[in-house]
């Protein structure tokens, strides 16, 4: 998701020393996890924040993320209920899902972003897959956007969340479509 000081590097990855903000009309957090070890449940979370800051090295690129953990959709809203309930995810203690990135290295489309997940006060390192998109002038706006998509995996029980052991599987698959509009007055 950045770029070093390589030329080709640079050529590669475009983005503008700043800090880009997220669009979030163009922006996803999905998941899926196993149901009874037979088939998958989907579902998204609406209210995500994100941020993205591009410094002059790879070392100096930071991003960071807060979900709220209540604006769960999984399509069903008897198990978003269920789901957000003291039961499972207990959204009264557990407010919010937190990202805040360690390292980003890669190169051309393929990056890895590692960092740290807290979820309820319990932080967990874990490695995300990163494709960038690429960089457009979008005719909407006038500015630069960026696109990047990331996926990964994490534990339930990393994070103390072992509930529905028997129905719902330990692993959950997490998908982020993200968007990012370049600084204002920047360009490329």
């Amino acid at each position: 998701m950045t770029y070093d000081n390589s030329p080709a590097t640079h050529a590669s990855m475009p983005l503008s020393a700043g800090d880009w903000e997220l669009d979030p009309l163009h922006s996803a957090v999905n998941f899926t996890i196993r149901h009874l070890g037979i088939a998958k449940v989907r579902g998204r979370f609406a209210d995500v924040q994100a941020s993205l800051h591009v410094g002059e090295t790879a070392d100096a690129i930071k991003v960071g993320a807060e979900i709220a953990l209540a604006s769960i959709d999984t399509g069903n809203p008897d198990r978003d209920a269920h789901t957000r309930s003291a039961d499972l995810l207990d959204v009264e203690k557990r407010p919010t899902m937190s990202f805040a990135s360690t390292r980003v290295f890669g190169d051309g489309e393929e990056w890895s972003m590692e960092g740290d997940l807290t979820i309820g006060g319990v932080t967990r390192p874990v490695t995300l897959a990163v494709e960038f998109g690429g960089v457009v002038d979008s005719p909407a706006d006038q500015r630069r956007h960026a696109g990047f998509e990331a996926t990964g995996e994490i534990r339930r029980s990393d994070f103390g969340l072992d509930f529905g052991t028997g129905f719902l599987g330990d692993v959950v698959k997490v998908q982020l479509d993200m968007q990012f509009v370049e600084p204002q007055g920047q360009g490329g």
